[in-house]
Protein backbone atom coordinates (compact mmCIF):
# COMPACT_ATOMS: atom_id res chain seq x y z
CA UNK A 1 0.00 0.00 0.00
CA UNK A 2 2.88 2.23 0.46
CA UNK A 3 2.62 4.43 3.02
CA UNK A 4 -1.51 4.75 2.67
CA UNK A 5 -4.26 4.09 5.36
CA UNK A 6 -7.42 3.37 5.27
CA UNK A 7 -7.64 1.53 2.05
CA UNK A 8 -11.37 2.02 0.95
CA UNK A 9 -11.54 6.07 2.04
CA UNK A 10 -8.48 7.61 0.12
CA UNK A 11 -10.36 10.83 0.67
CA UNK A 12 -9.57 11.50 4.63
CA UNK A 13 -6.72 13.28 6.56
CA UNK A 14 -4.57 10.37 6.02
CA UNK A 15 -4.27 10.65 2.12
CA UNK A 16 -1.14 11.17 0.28
CA UNK A 17 -2.60 14.26 -1.68
CA UNK A 18 0.04 14.83 -4.28
CA UNK A 19 3.02 17.25 -4.42
CA UNK A 20 2.52 19.96 -2.51
CA UNK A 21 0.55 20.99 0.70
CA UNK A 22 -1.30 23.26 -0.99
CA UNK A 23 -2.49 21.07 -3.60
CA UNK A 24 -3.80 19.07 -0.51
CA UNK A 25 -5.62 21.72 1.40
CA UNK A 26 -7.63 22.63 -1.82
CA UNK A 27 -8.31 19.17 -2.16
CA UNK A 28 -9.25 18.93 1.62
CA UNK A 29 -11.65 21.81 0.66
CA UNK A 30 -13.53 20.01 -1.83
CA UNK A 31 -13.96 16.82 -0.11
CA UNK A 32 -15.94 18.34 2.47
CA UNK A 33 -18.82 18.74 0.28
CA UNK A 34 -18.20 17.16 -2.90
CA UNK A 35 -20.07 13.34 -2.92
CA UNK A 36 -17.66 12.64 -6.40
CA UNK A 37 -14.45 13.16 -4.49
CA UNK A 38 -15.65 11.40 -0.80
CA UNK A 39 -16.92 8.56 -0.11
CA UNK A 40 -18.33 8.88 2.93
CA UNK A 41 -20.64 12.01 1.54
CA UNK A 42 -21.90 10.29 -1.40
CA UNK A 43 -25.27 9.13 -0.44
CA UNK A 44 -25.45 12.23 1.99
CA UNK A 45 -24.99 15.20 -0.16
CA UNK A 46 -26.48 15.96 -3.76
CA UNK A 47 -25.18 16.98 -6.91
CA UNK A 48 -26.95 18.32 -10.02
CA UNK A 49 -25.57 17.34 -13.51
CA UNK A 50 -27.13 19.87 -15.79
CA UNK A 51 -27.24 18.98 -19.59
CA UNK A 52 -26.37 21.76 -21.44
CA UNK A 53 -23.39 20.06 -23.69
CA UNK A 54 -24.79 17.91 -26.25
CA UNK A 55 -21.65 18.04 -29.00
CA UNK A 56 -18.35 16.11 -28.66
CA UNK A 57 -15.12 16.52 -30.11
CA UNK A 58 -13.89 12.58 -29.90
CA UNK A 59 -15.35 9.40 -30.79
CA UNK A 60 -14.42 6.98 -28.05
CA UNK A 61 -15.57 3.53 -29.57
CA UNK A 62 -17.21 2.79 -26.08
CA UNK A 63 -19.51 5.49 -26.50
CA UNK A 64 -23.06 5.76 -27.18
CA UNK A 65 -24.60 9.70 -26.35
CA UNK A 66 -28.37 9.40 -26.19
CA UNK A 67 -31.16 12.38 -26.05
CA UNK A 68 -34.23 11.69 -24.72
CA UNK A 69 -33.51 9.06 -22.79
CA UNK A 70 -35.63 8.03 -20.07
CA UNK A 71 -33.94 5.08 -18.78
CA UNK A 72 -30.53 4.10 -19.79
CA UNK A 73 -28.79 5.13 -16.28
CA UNK A 74 -25.25 5.52 -17.53
CA UNK A 75 -22.75 8.61 -18.85
CA UNK A 76 -23.79 10.26 -21.87
CA UNK A 77 -27.42 10.09 -21.56
CA UNK A 78 -29.73 13.03 -20.66
CA UNK A 79 -34.12 13.26 -20.94
CA UNK A 80 -33.16 16.71 -22.46
CA UNK A 81 -30.97 19.48 -23.42
CA UNK A 82 -31.20 22.55 -21.72
CA UNK A 83 -30.33 26.19 -22.27
CA UNK A 84 -28.11 28.12 -19.62
CA UNK A 85 -31.55 29.97 -18.18
CA UNK A 86 -33.32 26.97 -17.80
CA UNK A 87 -30.49 25.01 -16.41
CA UNK A 88 -30.37 27.86 -13.66
CA UNK A 89 -34.38 27.44 -13.26
CA UNK A 90 -33.57 23.72 -12.72
CA UNK A 91 -30.87 24.34 -10.45
CA UNK A 92 -33.12 26.60 -7.98
CA UNK A 93 -35.76 24.33 -8.15
CA UNK A 94 -33.65 21.84 -6.92
CA UNK A 95 -31.88 23.65 -4.73
CA UNK A 96 -35.53 24.09 -3.11
CA UNK A 97 -36.01 20.40 -2.65
CA UNK A 98 -32.69 18.30 -2.15
CA UNK A 99 -29.16 19.20 -0.24
CA UNK A 100 -27.30 20.22 -2.86
CA UNK A 101 -23.68 21.13 -2.79
CA UNK A 102 -22.33 20.59 -5.76
CA UNK A 103 -23.82 21.46 -9.34
CA UNK A 104 -21.96 20.62 -12.68
CA UNK A 105 -21.98 19.91 -16.37
CA UNK A 106 -20.94 16.39 -17.00
CA UNK A 107 -22.41 16.62 -21.15
CA UNK A 108 -23.94 14.34 -22.69
CA UNK A 109 -21.26 15.88 -24.71
CA UNK A 110 -17.70 17.12 -23.94
CA UNK A 111 -18.43 20.77 -21.52
CA UNK A 112 -15.37 22.44 -22.98
CA UNK A 113 -17.14 21.90 -26.84
CA UNK A 114 -19.74 23.54 -25.79
CA UNK A 115 -20.11 27.34 -25.58
CA UNK A 116 -23.49 27.16 -23.14
CA UNK A 117 -21.00 25.81 -20.47
CA UNK A 118 -18.82 28.79 -19.86
CA UNK A 119 -22.50 31.11 -20.28
CA UNK A 120 -23.91 28.68 -17.44
CA UNK A 121 -21.22 29.28 -14.83
CA UNK A 122 -21.49 32.25 -15.35
CA UNK A 123 -24.42 32.56 -14.44
CA UNK A 124 -24.74 30.16 -11.54
CA UNK A 125 -21.35 32.23 -10.00
CA UNK A 126 -23.78 34.94 -9.87
CA UNK A 127 -27.15 33.48 -8.31
CA UNK A 128 -25.36 31.13 -6.70
CA UNK A 129 -21.55 31.67 -5.64
CA UNK A 130 -21.42 29.89 -2.71
CA UNK A 131 -21.84 26.64 -4.45
CA UNK A 132 -19.45 24.17 -5.65
CA UNK A 133 -18.50 24.52 -9.15
CA UNK A 134 -17.12 21.42 -11.36
CA UNK A 135 -17.11 20.09 -14.90
CA UNK A 136 -15.47 16.63 -17.20
CA UNK A 137 -14.05 17.02 -20.01
CA UNK A 138 -12.07 14.72 -22.17
CA UNK A 139 -9.48 17.52 -22.08
CA UNK A 140 -8.82 18.24 -25.92
CA UNK A 141 -9.99 21.60 -25.46
CA UNK A 142 -8.23 22.01 -21.76
CA UNK A 143 -5.11 24.45 -23.01
CA UNK A 144 -7.16 26.27 -25.61
CA UNK A 145 -9.80 27.06 -22.61
CA UNK A 146 -7.85 27.42 -19.71
CA UNK A 147 -8.44 31.02 -19.42
CA UNK A 148 -12.30 30.79 -20.23
CA UNK A 149 -12.14 28.02 -17.76
CA UNK A 150 -10.30 30.48 -14.96
CA UNK A 151 -13.11 32.81 -15.67
CA UNK A 152 -15.90 30.86 -14.59
CA UNK A 153 -14.49 30.44 -10.71
CA UNK A 154 -14.81 26.50 -11.16
CA UNK A 155 -13.55 24.52 -8.05
CA UNK A 156 -12.99 20.77 -9.76
CA UNK A 157 -12.94 19.66 -13.22
CA UNK A 158 -12.69 15.47 -13.90
CA UNK A 159 -10.58 14.61 -16.64
CA UNK A 160 -11.05 11.08 -18.79
CA UNK A 161 -7.70 9.88 -19.73
CA UNK A 162 -7.80 6.35 -20.50
CA UNK A 163 -4.14 5.88 -21.97
CA UNK A 164 -1.04 7.95 -21.93
CA UNK A 165 -0.01 5.81 -24.62
CA UNK A 166 -0.58 6.69 -28.44
CA UNK A 167 -0.45 2.59 -29.52
CA UNK A 168 -3.42 2.37 -26.79
CA UNK A 169 -5.10 4.99 -26.79
CA UNK A 170 -5.51 4.73 -30.98
CA UNK A 171 -7.81 1.72 -30.03
CA UNK A 172 -10.19 3.61 -27.82
CA UNK A 173 -10.57 6.81 -29.12
CA UNK A 174 -11.40 6.29 -33.06
CA UNK A 175 -10.98 10.30 -33.95
CA UNK A 176 -10.45 13.47 -32.16
CA UNK A 177 -11.93 16.77 -34.31
CA UNK A 178 -9.24 19.85 -33.28
CA UNK A 179 -9.18 23.08 -34.67
CA UNK A 180 -11.11 22.15 -37.83
CA UNK A 181 -9.24 19.07 -38.76
CA UNK A 182 -10.00 15.36 -38.00
CA UNK A 183 -7.19 13.23 -36.74
CA UNK A 184 -6.99 9.53 -35.98
CA UNK A 185 -5.15 6.43 -35.33
CA UNK A 186 -1.66 7.45 -33.62
CA UNK A 187 -2.24 10.98 -34.70
CA UNK A 188 -5.05 11.98 -33.19
CA UNK A 189 -3.70 9.81 -30.19
CA UNK A 190 -0.82 12.22 -29.64
CA UNK A 191 -2.96 15.27 -29.71
CA UNK A 192 -4.89 14.45 -27.30
CA UNK A 193 -2.47 13.11 -24.99
CA UNK A 194 -0.41 15.95 -25.40
CA UNK A 195 -3.56 18.44 -24.47
CA UNK A 196 -5.00 16.27 -21.62
CA UNK A 197 -1.52 16.36 -19.40
CA UNK A 198 -0.75 19.67 -20.31
CA UNK A 199 -4.26 20.93 -19.58
CA UNK A 200 -4.13 19.02 -16.06
CA UNK A 201 -0.98 20.94 -15.03
CA UNK A 202 -2.74 24.24 -16.03
CA UNK A 203 -6.14 23.53 -13.86
CA UNK A 204 -3.56 22.50 -11.18
CA UNK A 205 -1.74 25.89 -11.39
CA UNK A 206 -4.81 27.96 -11.56
CA UNK A 207 -5.70 26.08 -8.05
CA UNK A 208 -8.41 23.80 -9.44
CA UNK A 209 -8.57 20.67 -8.19
CA UNK A 210 -8.61 17.54 -10.04
CA UNK A 211 -9.62 14.28 -10.76
CA UNK A 212 -9.16 11.92 -13.43
CA UNK A 213 -11.61 9.31 -14.83
CA UNK A 214 -9.56 6.04 -16.41
CA UNK A 215 -12.22 3.69 -18.04
CA UNK A 216 -10.94 0.27 -17.47
CA UNK A 217 -10.93 -1.87 -20.82
CA UNK A 218 -9.88 -5.77 -20.37
CA UNK A 219 -7.13 -6.90 -22.85
CA UNK A 220 -6.52 -2.99 -23.99
CA UNK A 221 -5.59 -0.51 -20.89
CA UNK A 222 -5.68 -3.25 -17.70
CA UNK A 223 -2.03 -3.22 -17.89
CA UNK A 224 -1.76 0.40 -18.64
CA UNK A 225 -4.10 2.20 -16.10
CA UNK A 226 -1.06 2.26 -13.38
CA UNK A 227 1.12 4.61 -15.92
CA UNK A 228 -1.56 6.87 -16.11
CA UNK A 229 -1.89 7.03 -12.19
CA UNK A 230 2.07 7.84 -12.78
CA UNK A 231 1.99 10.20 -15.24
CA UNK A 232 -1.24 12.27 -13.72
CA UNK A 233 -0.23 12.29 -10.09
CA UNK A 234 3.14 14.22 -11.41
CA UNK A 235 0.90 16.23 -13.86
CA UNK A 236 -1.35 17.64 -10.63
CA UNK A 237 -4.60 15.39 -9.93
CA UNK A 238 -5.36 15.01 -6.88
CA UNK A 239 -7.71 11.75 -7.22
CA UNK A 240 -8.75 8.87 -9.98
CA UNK A 241 -11.84 7.30 -10.70
CA UNK A 242 -11.06 3.76 -12.49
CA UNK A 243 -14.79 2.66 -14.14
CA UNK A 244 -15.48 -0.41 -15.59
CA UNK A 245 -16.05 -0.74 -19.33
CA UNK A 246 -19.89 -0.37 -20.14
CA UNK A 247 -19.60 -3.03 -23.66
CA UNK A 248 -21.15 -0.20 -26.22
CA UNK A 249 -21.10 0.90 -29.76
CA UNK A 250 -17.84 -0.38 -31.23
CA UNK A 251 -16.23 -2.13 -27.72
CA UNK A 252 -19.88 -3.89 -27.43
CA UNK A 253 -18.29 -7.51 -27.39
CA UNK A 254 -15.99 -6.41 -25.21
CA UNK A 255 -15.94 -8.31 -21.74
CA UNK A 256 -17.18 -5.58 -18.69
CA UNK A 257 -14.10 -6.15 -16.40
CA UNK A 258 -15.08 -8.36 -13.39
CA UNK A 259 -14.69 -6.94 -9.69
CA UNK A 260 -11.39 -9.19 -9.38
CA UNK A 261 -9.61 -6.89 -11.84
CA UNK A 262 -11.45 -3.71 -10.82
CA UNK A 263 -10.22 -4.17 -7.66
CA UNK A 264 -6.48 -5.07 -8.81
CA UNK A 265 -6.08 -2.02 -10.85
CA UNK A 266 -7.47 0.31 -8.31
CA UNK A 267 -4.73 -0.99 -5.37
CA UNK A 268 -1.85 -0.93 -8.16
CA UNK A 269 -3.50 3.14 -8.75
CA UNK A 270 -3.57 3.59 -4.85
CA UNK A 271 0.13 3.56 -4.98
CA UNK A 272 0.78 6.73 -6.58
CA UNK A 273 -2.79 8.62 -6.15
CA UNK A 274 -5.78 8.05 -4.14
CA UNK A 275 -8.69 6.26 -5.48
CA UNK A 276 -12.38 6.65 -5.57
CA UNK A 277 -14.25 3.62 -5.47
CA UNK A 278 -17.91 4.89 -4.91
CA UNK A 279 -18.98 6.24 -8.26
CA UNK A 280 -22.13 4.95 -9.77
CA UNK A 281 -21.69 6.42 -13.63
CA UNK A 282 -24.48 8.37 -12.77
CA UNK A 283 -26.56 10.12 -16.20
CA UNK A 284 -25.34 13.22 -17.90
CA UNK A 285 -28.65 14.97 -15.88
CA UNK A 286 -28.67 13.00 -12.76
CA UNK A 287 -29.83 14.99 -9.50
CA UNK A 288 -30.37 14.67 -5.75
CA UNK A 289 -28.10 12.13 -3.81
CA UNK A 290 -25.90 9.47 -5.20
CA UNK A 291 -26.98 6.17 -4.57
CA UNK A 292 -29.98 7.05 -2.51
CA UNK A 293 -32.51 5.30 -4.28
CA UNK A 294 -35.38 8.01 -3.26
CA UNK A 295 -33.33 11.28 -3.64
CA UNK A 296 -31.48 10.49 -6.82
CA UNK A 297 -33.03 11.41 -9.81
CA UNK A 298 -32.85 12.50 -13.24
CA UNK A 299 -34.24 14.69 -15.89
CA UNK A 300 -35.67 11.81 -18.02
CA UNK A 301 -38.35 11.62 -14.94
CA UNK A 302 -38.84 15.08 -14.45
CA UNK A 303 -42.22 16.67 -15.59
CA UNK A 304 -41.75 19.53 -18.09
CA UNK A 305 -43.00 21.43 -15.37
CA UNK A 306 -40.35 21.34 -13.61
CA UNK A 307 -38.29 23.58 -16.03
Amino acid sequence: MSGFEGKHDQTGPNAKLGKTNKRAEKFAHITKVHPCYNEQLHDKVGRAHVPIAPSCNIGCNFCDRSLHNKEDMRPGVAGCILSPDEAIAHVDKIMDEEPISVVGVAGPGDSLDNDNTFEFFKKLDESHPEIIKCMSTNGLLLPDKIDDIAKCKLNSVTVTVNAVDPEILKDIVGFIHYHDKVYKGVEGAKILIKNQLEGIEALDELGIVVKVNSVLIPGLNDEHIVEIAKEVSNRGASLMNVLPLIPLNKMKDYPRPDCMLIEKVREEVEEYIPVFRACTQCRADAYGIPGKKSHDHNMGMTPQSHY
